[in-house]
């Protein structure tokens, strides 16, 4: 099947082609997101390929149905930028990768966590300048704190299970409650008392209307003061001026992202020789306690296998007219 592939990277070209041998489709590869802008290039594709950051709205979805679209396939977990109900009423079938490597986001997760308490990555500055002093590096030990896990499915799950290894307590917020994280000692709560006991926060839950801005001045408020927030989940699902405030304030004590709200004209991009003109990123920049990668916690060789080789069948299965086992519906 002829395939038009957007926001294509290097490494989206390497590994879509290398799993393709086994499936034989016509991969054409596009280094432009998807928008209104470049959704003509999309005509006469049956099958369209997106990522995090393209822009499925309405208006795309109908001018990809006139250009002969019948399936978008979202090479990612989540879909919070494609209208699930346009997408119905246009007719265009919408499939994801569920579950790439929960694996890769929880270690990147722990990551983010173990570089911010050990201050590991103000320590890597100063070796690099002959500083040796350890000054404002004092951490604290993991084991008997308290993690809250907001969101736990795989990815919150494994989350979980590495941070029990610490000799943590687990603390977990979820509208279903998880029977494999309650098996090796989660305990389910409310947000409350999660957001009062625990030491550490990560953030594990998708973006929708229930979870945007979740993380705003009210929630801040409510934490144990000097709280570390992990975000590995979405952008939005954090107010980030909300979050500069509480980091004027001292109130959180560190903040960890791999995720950022207005990301889509930042990240995956080589901005080295640009000034930055998102003024609230820039200011994030200046903490001492805050890191941010961008948007790389899927990207282990396992995770890239896995997503190429789920994208592939699930546009398999919709040109065999087979039912379509990672098909969402509005």
């Amino acid at each position: 099947m002829k395939l038009a592939v957007f926001s294509t990277r290097s490494w989206d070209r390497d590994f879509l082609s290398r799993e393709n041998a086994a499936f034989g489709h016509e991969l054409v590869f596009f280094e432009t997101r998807l928008s209104a802008e470049t959704c003509c290039l999309a005509h006469g594709y049956a099958a369209v390929c997106v990522f995090v950051n393209d822009e499925i709205d309405r208006e795309v979805l109908q001018a990809l149905s006139n250009g002969g679209t019948r399936l978008l396939a979202l090479r990612c977990a989540g879909f919070n930028n494609v209208d699930l109900h346009a997408a119905a009423e246009t007719g265009i079938h919408v499939v994801r990768v569920p579950a790439y490597s929960p694996y890769s986001v929880a270690e990147h997760t722990v990551g983010l966590l173990l570089t911010l308490n050990r201050k590991i990555h103000r320590a890597w500055q100063r070796i690099r300048e002959g500083n040796f002093s350890l000054d404002g590096l004092l951490g604290t030990e993991l084991r008997g704190k308290t993690a809250g896990i907001i969101g736990v499915g795989r990815i919150g799950l494994e989350t979980a299970r590495i941070l029990t290894g610490f000799g943590m307590r687990i603390l977990a917020f979820d509208p279903k409650v998880n029977p494999a994280a309650e098996a090796f000692g989660v305990s389910f709560t409310d947000l409350e008392t999660l957001y009062r006991e625990a030491d550490v926060i990560s953030l594990h839950c998708p973006l929708n209307p229930q979870t945007h801005h979740l993380i705003d001045a009210a929630a801040l408020a409510r934490m144990k003061p000097g709280v570390m927030l992990i975000n590995t989940s979405r952008g939005a699902v954090i107010d980030t001026r909300a979050v500069i405030g509480a980091l004027k304030q001292r109130t959180l004590g560190a903040l960890g992202l791999d995720v950022y709200e207005q990301e889509g004209d930042l990240f995956f991009e080589d901005l080295s020789n640009e000034i930055i003109q998102d003024d609230v990123f820039e200011r994030l920049l200046t903490f001492p306690n805050v890191v941010i990668t961008g948007h790389q916690g899927f990207f282990t060789e396992e995770a890239m296998q896995n997503i190429a080789r789920t994208t592939l069948e699930n546009v398999r299965q919709f040109e065999a007219g087979e039912p379509l086992e990672n098909e969402l519906r509005g």
